[in-house]
């Protein structure tokens, strides 16, 4: 199964641009990615930890703490996602096999050259850019 929480972290965050001026509670949040309240909030919490959001003490809602053309998807991605988790080698390979002996040095080789290459990609579009290709930041 694949994991979801870059694009429900950019589903919330494209909310919370698109709305500025507007006290977004997680309840809302959650209907729209349609999902329960506690996923937006934990998600919320951990894009907070990455820098991307704050809130303050007794008021629904969270705010930007970048303008969306200075948060690039690599942040997002960052701020939810554990890098270890990008591309997870599997455990304890049987090296007395031929395969098995030499799959780790392998994949790790290639698996840090496809990092690299997504993390470039993902350095080079921002949230503005993708809330643009959704025609929603000329609304605000």
């Amino acid at each position: 199964m694949a994991n979801s929480r870059l694009s429900v972290a950019i589903h919330i965050l494209s909310l919370i641009a698109s709305k500025p001026y507007e006290q977004i509670t997680s309840d809302s949040i959650a209907e729209s990615v349609n999902t329960n309240p506690v996923v937006i909030r934990r998600m919320c919490g951990l894009l907070k930890k990455g820098g991307i959001l704050t809130s303050r003490a007794g008021i629904s809602g969270a705010i930007l703490l970048k303008s969306p053309a200075d948060i690039s998807l690599l942040d997002i991605y960052l701020a939810v996602q554990s890098k270890s988790e990008w591309f997870a080698l599997h455990d304890h390979p049987n090296h007395d096999c031929p395969i098995g002996c030499k799959i780790y040095p392998t994949l790790e080789k290639t698996f840090s050259t496809i990092q690299k290459s997504m993390e470039k990609e993902l350095t080079q579009i921002t949230l503005l850019d993708v809330m643009e290709e959704m025609d929603l930041y000329s609304k605000i």
